[in-house]
This record gives C-alpha cells, structure tokens and sequence, in this order.
C-alpha cells in the first residue's frame, strides 16, 4: 500500500470544497486523488481549482477506480447509507459526514458491510479528535471538577432558505441530525457511557416539516445532560460540564476556527462574578486534517480508528430516542446494539 491514502471524493458539497479538501491536502499520511460530481464539468472544474488529479462524472466511476484506497462522503443525509454501501462493496475504506445513517437500522447494515468487506467505516465527528476535546475530557478524568454530573449544550445559527438541503425533510435535513447530534455525542463521551432514557420536544417548521427547535434531556446513570439545537435562531453554541468541586465551558465548542486558538473556561464556582475563572487557551488546530491523518493512518497500520461503527450506532441510538419521545410525549429508552 502507499505511504499515504488516496482520497476520492463523493460529491462537490461545500464543506468538502472549502474546508475539508484544503484540509486534508495539508495530511502527512492522506492525498486527496479525485473527485466525483454528478455533473462532470463541476468535477473538472472543482479538480482543477483544488490541485486533485483526477475528475469523474459519477460517483460509480470513481469506486471503480483500483488506485483509490479510500472515499469521503459529503452527500446529503439520505444518501449516506447508499453510497457507504457502494464504497465498501467495491473494496474502499471510507469517511462519511455526520449522520453515517439516518437510524440505528442503517447505522446496522453499515456496520455489517463493514465487518463482511473488511473495511474500516467511520462518521466524519472531527470534534472528537481537537486538542480542546481531548484537553476537555483530561481535566475531567483528572477529577478537575468534582464528579461530573451535568451537562448542558447549545448549538444554533439562522437558515430559513427553503431550497436548502438542511431544510429538506426528505434528504434528512433539520436541526437534530445536523447540529443536535454533536451536544449528543459529546455527551456520551464524557460520560463515557449511554443514556438510558431520553425526552424531547420538537418544533417543526409548518413549510418544511424539518425540526427547527429540538430540545432533549438525556438520563445517564453517572448523571444529566440536556441540550437544545435550532436552525432558526441566532448562532450560537456553548458546552458546560458541571462537577461537584467546578465546572468548565468551550467557548466554540463544534465549528472551532482553524487559524486562532480556542478557550476552555474552568471555574472553581468561588466567585460568581467569574473572578477566578482559569482561561486555558489551545493553540490552533485543523481538525479536519486530524480527522483524515489519524484515520489514514489507522488504514495504513490496520489499527484502531478514533470513531468506531459501534459508536456510531449508539449516537443514532439516541437520535431515534428523542424522535421518539417527542412523538410520544413519554420519556423513551435507548436502544442497545
């Protein structure tokens, strides 16, 4: 196998273009080798713009090509079951953005492509693997705060644009799956363990039919955590983690800049006028190349990936949960693999 993996790229999706593709050119151990478009003059011209070697007018015709070793998925929510599929099917490792599936149902089949090709399959959380996330759950493994029993989040911005796929129910859009899902996942972790039960409330847009404003409460047996998501209303987003002895707060906790450094806030509670709040400051990072070079490097050694399937499937465990409990108006239990 090379020294380093070879990308090819599903889709010419905004966030690949812009953030992702110039990201994971700056790996040690990724190359980003084609890309694929529905329509072949948008692939040529997104191959040439970004330095990629070769273009393809279908996404079929780049998984039949034998020099690609693995392919990220930027497709719209719907389709990542669909084309994960393909991709392992023809033999390629892949990364897909955030939901992999759209249910524990999908997240299922996913996992036993995998297992039947011998492929490593991850979700594209690039959070996950930021110094700042790390250096978060290290202080709290360290016992910074007291034992961790709350947790509470907040993640919005403002996209009313009817034609937007976030804002297509049929594609999978609306603020749960997009957004909600990192105040879920980021939970889970630093429980280190699932919750047993959830509740939700929804708003759905009356045009779209999208979750606009969804609120979860999620019972672990360590403790809480509860977090609201909207794709209609200001932006903003914070974590909070509250102990016995302090709690700590990220400042840009999910879209943390790429050229300047982020805050993590650990505060004693002895002031409430934040007096003798520490600012820990974490250096610039691009998670996005982290997110390829260690899983790159996870194909090329056959090790462990950072994000497992199984992982995955208990994020979505909890998605459906919260689908669930917003229906019902009852609280709802997690489904286990």
């Amino acid at each position: 196998m090379n020294k380093k993996i070879r990308w090819g790229v599903l889709g010419a999706a905004s966030i690949a273009v812009k953030k992702v593709i110039p990201s994971a050119a700056e790996s040690g151990s990724s190359e980003i080798y084609a890309i694929a478009s529905r329509n072949p003059e948008k692939a040529a011209q997104t191959a040439r713009s970004l330095g990629i070697d070769k273009a393809y007018g279908s996404y079929d015709a780049l998984l039949e090509d034998s020099e690609i070793d693995a392919v990220y998925i930027p497709l719209p929510n719907d389709l990542h079951l669909k084309w994960t599929l393909r991709a392992a099917e023809a033999g390629k490792h892949v990364l897909c953005e955030k939901p992999i599936g759209l249910n524990t149902g999908e997240v299922r089949k996913i996992i036993e492509v995998r297992d039947r090709y011998n492929v490593k399959i991850q979700e594209a959380f690039m959070v996950r693997t930021h110094p700042a996330w790390l250096k978060v759950k290290k202080l709290i493994e360290s016992g910074r705060i007291g034992n961790l029993s709350a947790v509470t989040g907040f993640f919005s911005y403002f996209n009313d644009d009817r034609s937007n796929i976030r804002n297509r129910l049929e594609s999978g859009g609306g603020a749960l799956y997009d957004i909600g899902c990192y105040c879920i996942n980021i939970a889970r972790v630093v429980f280190e363990d699932r919750p047993d039960r959830v509740s939700g409330l929804i708003n759905r847009d009356p045009d779209t039919g999208v979750d606009s404003l969804t609120s979860a409460m999620l019972e672990f047996p360590a403790g809480q955590a509860a977090f609201t998501c909207s794709t209609q209303l200001v932006p903003y987003q914070r974590m909070h983690f509250f102990g016995t002895k302090g709690r700590i707060e990220v400042q840009i906790p999910f879209n943390i800049p790429l050229d300047s450094p982020t805050k993590i806030f650990v505060d004693d509670g002895s002031d409430l006028y934040g007096g003798n709040i520490e600012t820990i400051e974490i250096e610039a990072a691009n998670q996005y190349m982290i997110q390829f070079d260690l899983l790159s490097k996870a194909i090329l050694e056959n090790s462990n990936q950072p994000i497992s399937l199984e992982d995955s499937f208990e994020n979505a465990a909890v998605i459906d949960a919260v689908f669930r409990a917003a229906e019902s108006g009852n609280w709802e239990r997690v489904e286990q693999i």
